[in-house]
Order: C-alpha cells, then structure tokens, then sequence
C-alpha cells in the first residue's frame, strides 16, 4: 500500500502486551509481534434485549445503507443524534417515519436547542411519540407490530438508535491488564500523563472506546495522527479534547461548540449571560420557508470581558458557519466584545453571531428583522 502498511482482514485478541493472535475467515492464525499496540475497535449498536421479538425483528443504524429493498414505514426508536439523523434523512426521502422518544432528545446537547431540532423534525414530517416499546411481532406479512404504553401501530422496518456500547469484548485486554470501566466496556486511558495511553504502557486506545472522550470520528483521527508523531516521529503534541465543535446533521442542522447552557449554569452559578436570537436565513426569504426554529445562542461570563463559553446555531449549513468560530473560541480569547466589534459578512448566517445585543435575561424579543 502507499503508507506501506500492511492490512490484515481477521480477527484480533491480545495474547501479551506485545503479541495479538489473528484469526481470518478460512481459520487460520497468526501471531503479530508489535513494540507498540493501538486499540481502536470502535463501537456497535446496542439493542434492546427485554423486549420480545425487538432484537430478531429490528435492524440498527448500521444496518440501514445496507437494505436490499426501500425501508418503507419506518419507527426510528432513540433520543441519540444517530437516530433523530435517521428519521430526519428517511422522512426527507419520503418515507413515513416516526421517532419514538423514550427519554429526553439529545442527551448531554443543550436541551433549548435539542427541542428546536425536535420541533423542526416534526414540522418536516416526522412523528413524534413518547414511550417504550413493549413487543415488537412479525405479522404474517411480514411486517411488523410495535406496542408501546399508550398505542401499536405496524411497520415495515424498525430501525434502533438507541446508543453505541464498547467494541472491546473478546478482545483479551482484561487478561492483559490493561484498565477497563466496569460500566461501559470504554478502555481508561490518562496513564503516564497521556490521554491515549492504557495501564500498559506501551498500549494506546484512540477513538470511541476511550472512556470520558467525544465520541466522534474527527477526534479519533486527530488523536490517531498526534499519536503517531509522538510514537514515531519528533513530536511532543498531545490530543486537547476541549472545546471540540460539532453539528448534528438533521433536517435543520445545530451546531455547537464549547458549554450547553445547562452545563454552564450548573459550572458557573447566576454568572452567565446568554445572548440569543431567532433570524431568517437569506435562502429562505425567497421561498418564504418558516425559520421559526433557526435560532443562534451564545453563552457567556456576566463579567467583564464576557468571555464566550458556549456557542450555538440551529440553521441550514450551521456546520460550516460553526467551524470558524469553534477555531476562535479555541484561542482563548473569543469574548463578546470581540464578537460585537467584529464586522458581518452581509448577508449571511455568521453575521448574526457578531451582531447579538440581546440577552435573555432582558426579556426583549430576540427576532431579527430583515433587512
């Protein structure tokens, strides 16, 4: 291969914290010697093993691109940003879908935003139910019946987003040693002053499976590459797992970086301000499209110089608009009076974020007028 690296279709286990034993499809096996091991497996769906006929009659996210036939009827059951994802792209391909909620949307996202998302997919035609399944039966059809607390309807596919467990299991790393969570499967990682490095020294985890880390495949290729130019290079640069932008891709996408409002609230006691505004983005003036879910907030320290803490963007390509921002925050030194003094870029979404003035805590109506 180009990188001269030799790629090995088989499965893996450690037999010591230098040898891996691989097993391919035709059974055979062969032992690896390596200086150094990364563990980077990943993680799988999980499913829901207590409710009859759901394992056997559901598929999961992964599962989805790889359907010989259209999902038809779809129940999309989860809270995660896969499934409202999921619902988001079937629906806009013109499937009836529905979301079954069985907590709050978007755990751990700040829960303003999470709801503008949740309202927008509903707007955009999805349904929305809150419950738990309690049987999900093939008919003999071949479609299928899910019944929940308060209803059942029939599906032709259920689909499961219901979260992602460790890819660790079978692995042999207990056996070796290395640090394991007892909860979650996620490899520990933070031995030696290095996030990546497990209680073996010279064993590594990057990615999903790294406990307390953003599970996300930008950051698990950051990592990747920072530790390789610790191992074998000159490099002394290490992973910041700070301030790490991200966009959940639905319908109407939201993008955020730094602190939800809740986490900020909680870290910093009555000394926020959050700045906010609902706007009307350009491409939908035109069309006359409703924005009443595209809203910008950004959190901030009451005190002077009101550093930015946490930004926030429902809007179309709010991806894009973020990245940049997400760069300045990292500096340190992003305050509100930067942001203010800043001038706009007309006419685009950015340029609502530097003309914020109007706080929460006013109580005045945050609707931009158009220009």
């Amino acid at each position: 291969m180009d990188k001269n690296v030799q790629y090995i279709n088989a499965k893996g286990s450690l037999l010591d914290r230098n040898r891996i034993m691989t097993i391919n499809k035709k059974n055979e096996k062969k032992q690896i010697y390596a200086d150094n091991i990364v563990i980077a497996t990943g993680m799988r769906p999980k499913t829901i093993q207590e409710v009859p006929g759901m394992t056997e009659n559901s598929i999961t996210s992964d599962d989805i691109f790889w359907l010989n036939k259209p999902p038809g009827k779809t129940l999309v059951i989860g809270g995660s940003y896969v499934a409202l994802e999921c619902a988001g792209f079937l629906s806009g391909l013109g499937y009836d879908t529905t979301l079954m909620l069985r907590s709050i949307p978007l755990r751990g996202f700040d829960q303003q935003m999470a709801d503008l998302v949740l309202r927008h997919l509903e707007h955009s035609g999805v349904h929305i139910v809150r419950g738990t399944p309690k049987s999900n039966t093939k008919q003999k059809d071949g479609r299928l019946e899910v019944t929940w607390q308060s209803g059942s309807d029939v599906y032709d596919t259920v689909l499961l987003a219901i979260g992602r467990e460790a890819n660790t299991k079978d692995l042999g790393i207990l056996d070796v040693g290395v640090d394991v969570d007892q909860d979650t499967g996620h490899v520990v990682g933070g031995y030696g002053g290095e996030s990546e490095r497990t209680s073996i020294p010279n064993i590594y985890a990057i990615g999903d499976i790294l406990h307390g880390r953003p599970e996300l495949t930008p950051v698990a290729i950051q990592a990747g590459k920072l530790l390789a130019r610790r191992l074998y290079g000159t490099s002394l640069e290490a992973m910041d797992y700070e301030l790490i932008p991200t966009t959940v891709f639905t319908p109407l996408e939201y993008s955020c970086v730094g602190l939800s409002e809740e986490e900020a609230e909680s870290r910093f006691p009555d000394e926020i301000e959050v700045y906010h505004s609902y706007y009307k983005p350009l491409e939908y003036s035109l069309p006359h499209s409703s924005s009443e879910h595209c809203y910008i907030k950004v959190v901030c320290l009451r005190q002077f110089p009101h550093k930015v803490i946490g930004i926030h963007i429902t809007g179309p390509n709010s991806g894009e608009v973020l990245q940049g921002f997400a760069v300045a925050m990292r500096t340190d030194s992003l305050t509100l009076q930067v942001l203010q003094s800043s001038v706009g870029i007309h006419p685009t979404t950015a340029e609502e974020l530097v003309k914020l003035h109007i706080t929460k805590r006013s109580g005045l109506d945050p609707t931009v007028s158009e220009c």
